[in-house]
């Protein structure tokens, strides 16, 4: 959608009703069940198929977003979806607290259904920090009590933790990680190496945001669990980047921002506290309902909240369903896959990023040698119109760029990148 279509788009909603918004958001899914039929085996990164579907986000001025691993584009049927909540907000205010709960709930069921967990299992907070700082100030730890984190934990997966050894007295360990590793096994039987007697948590990022490495939690939880130590997962890009199941992972906790990848909207989020460790977390924030033991939802504690949000993360959950979450995994995956083709033939680029598809999926972090990584972004900006951020840090060799591959894009959108880059190499 062009920007100036997009203004009149964005201008026009709010005299549009209710009813019209539905059929929008009913006509958008008449055509992905459309296309779903048409090309039921069709596992490309391109053609008919992925092309309409991109057409189903809303862009302006040819933007080619290849940074939702920051903040990620909104779907036009979760925009609908928004933009008719907040309308109903703006009109009858009494609907906000006597028909909004009931939906609340609705869309609890579906988030529990979307990562394989039970609804009395999941949160919907704000986002992955949000999540991860529950965790940290929820759990009963005494000094000398011990956290393993890896050496590339976002933020939000590294201070609540250090500032809980400050407050009291525990020890926060660095377990170090490659960029990338070079197997499942080089990284459990590193983390194997440094638990201790004392070792009581293990909290690491399943999505590392600085190399793209998808952590094995699997194995990391069967480790764990035969030591009876906790497993807490920052997965912040896992929600609409892979098929997620907090189920199979085996992992007690799991923070995660579902407007990276899944399409919501900024400022909701997902907590999951498995039902067998819950009488081990105490909420951070209380009012009514904290003291509930038998749900999750006693982590939500926040008195009035943005529902409109929260009704937008229903369809978004909504879209990707509609397409197929395994399919999204697929393409995301063969995506980041020719980028990271293209990258191996260009001498002088290094990729931090695992080529295993077990350990990887749509992030991709990539320096150039002898080329600053800010001059790699604006490049590909002013040039191509591209969207990529810098990432890492110089002391563990990790400073370069990273790329988000997502269904919107196209293998060509991937190639623009790989001949910026190739220039930028003097290849």
């Amino acid at each position: 959608m062009k920007r100036r279509t997009f203004l009149e788009y964005l201008a026009g909603v709010s005299a549009m009703s209710v009813l019209a918004l539905n059929r929008l958001n009913a006509s958008t899914y008449a055509n992905i069940a459309s296309l779903n039929r048409g090309w039921k085996q069709d596992e490309s990164p391109d053609g008919a198929y992925w092309d309409a579907i991109s057409k189903h986000f809303i862009f302006q001025d040819d933007l080619i977003m290849m940074n939702n691993g920051t903040l990620g584009p909104i779907p036009e049927p979760v925009f609908n979806t928004l933009m008719k909540y907040f309308k109903v907000q703006a009109t009858n205010p009494y609907d906000c607290y006597n028909f909004f709960p009931t939906l609340k709930d609705a869309v609890r069921n579906k988030l529990a259904r979307f990562i394989g967990a039970s609804p009395d299992e999941v949160a919907v907070n704000r986002n992955t920090t949000e999540g991860m700082n529950l965790i940290a100030n929820g759990l009963d730890l005494k000094e000398g009590d011990e956290v393993l984190i890896t050496s590339h934990e976002h933020p939000a997966g590294y201070h609540p933790w250090k500032m809980k050894e400050q407050r009291y007295g525990i020890t926060v360990t660095e377990v170090p990680l490659g960029a990338p590793p070079k197997s499942v096994d080089e990284i459990i039987g590193t983390f194997e190496k440094h638990i201790t007697e004392k070792t009581k948590v293990i909290s690491v990022s399943h999505t590392v945001y600085i190399t793209g490495l998808i952590f094995p939690l699997k194995e990391l939880s069967e480790l764990a669990h035969s030591r009876d130590i906790l497993v807490a997962a920052d997965s912040a890009h896992g929600m609409g980047m892979i098929h997620l199941n907090a189920r199979d992972l085996g992992i007690d906790l799991l923070a995660s921002s579902p407007y990276k990848w899944c399409g919501a909207p900024t400022g909701c989020g997902l907590l999951f506290v498995r039902k067998e460790v819950q009488d081990r977390i105490w909420p951070t924030i209380a009012t009514s309902g904290w003291e509930n033991p038998e749900s999750a939802s006693r982590f939500e504690t926040l008195g009035q909240r943005a529902d409109p949000l929260i009704f937008a993360l229903g369809e978004a959950m909504d879209f990707q369903n509609s397409i197929g979450r395994e399919r999204i995994e697929r393409r995301v995956k063969t995506l980041a896959k020719h980028l990271k083709e293209g990258l191996e033939t260009i001498s002088g680029v290094r990729l931090h990023t695992s080529g295993d598809p077990y350990l990887s999926a749509g992030l991709t972090a990539f320096s150039i040698e002898g080329v600053d990584p800010e001059t790699i972004v604006n490049y590909v900006r002013e040039k191509y119109n591209i969207v990529i951020r810098t990432i890492g840090r110089d002391r563990d060799n990790t400073r370069g760029v990273r790329v988000s591959t997502h269904i919107y894009l196209n293998t060509s959108h991937v190639d623009m990148l790989l001949e910026g880059v190739k220039h930028l190499a003097g290849k």
